[in-house]
């Protein structure tokens, strides 16, 4: 009788099956560029900021106006007054075109993003909450507070996590798109309700201004809690895909 055993290949000898990706390509790919572009949006709008640190509500605002606050820093222009006794150099030119090309590649990139993820499934799948209760969005907060590891699950958000990015994504990023053009003078021309529902050009600006501190909030929370949660292997499985393997993530 001939042995069972001839010929096979020993267990720790058979080719392993690939892990499937933490991410998909498209969600990598759309997250770097994305990255990327709100980066020069953040750069370039600060340069925009200083050279006008007022804010007004309604149609019109100027140096002559009231402004319904001010940010206290100097200008980089010498007609608007700051109580400082100097100007900033004016970067105004440059930091306008980097933010119109950058605010596109960030628009276009979200369609894509936004595509993918309604035809693939992934926002169903991996954003969109099974369950809802306050006690276990308190129960995510007390174990991120307790626990370095608790964050660090490898295949899905916490309740927390999807609630956040789909705010990021549905809510705080059309916001800022959309108040964004309000301020064009172009868009006001054609498209005058797009302007009118926010009351006016300087209140679009206005609540441009806060919703872009919002999405800061959140990128620095990302960041504190990608670092929370193993900063080297979150990154490397946003680049390649690769899960973090469990002695990572402990």
């Amino acid at each position: 009788m001939a042995d069972s055993t001839y010929g096979a290949v020993p267990a720790s000898a058979a080719p392993l099956a690939a892990p499937r990706p933490r991410h998909a390509a498209i969600v990598r790919l759309t997250h770097w560029i994305t990255t990327l572009a709100f980066l020069a949006l953040l750069l370039s709008g600060i340069e925009i900021l200083i050279s006008h640190p007022r804010f007004y509500w309604g149609e019109a605002g100027n140096v002559l106006s009231p402004p319904l606050f001010k940010l206290p820093i100097p200008a980089s222009r010498a007609t608007v007054p700051t109580g400082y006794g100097y100007v900033l150099p004016d970067q105004n030119g440059w930091s306008r075109y980097l933010h119109f090309q950058s605010a596109w590649v960030a628009v276009l990139t979200g369609f894509l993003y936004v595509v993918f993820g309604i035809l693939s499934g992934h926002f169903r799948r991996n954003l969109l909450p099974a369950r809802l209760s306050l006690r276990e969005i308190s129960a995510v907060i007390a174990s991120h507070l307790r626990s370095r590891s608790a964050a660090a699950d490898a295949w899905s958000y916490n309740v927390l996590q999807r609630l956040a990015y789909l705010l990021v994504i549905f809510v705080l990023f059309p916001l800022v798109i959309w108040t964004g053009l309000a301020m064009s003078p172009a868009i006001a021309s054609a498209f005058p309700p797009a302007v009118t529902v926010w009351g006016g050009q300087q209140s679009a600006r206005t609540l441009h201004f806060f919703i872009s501190i919002a999405l800061v909030v959140f990128l620095l929370v990302h960041l504190a809690m990608v670092w929370r949660s193993g900063l080297r292997a979150r990154v490397r499985a946003m680049i390649t895909g690769r899960p973090p393997t469990p002695e990572e993530r402990t």
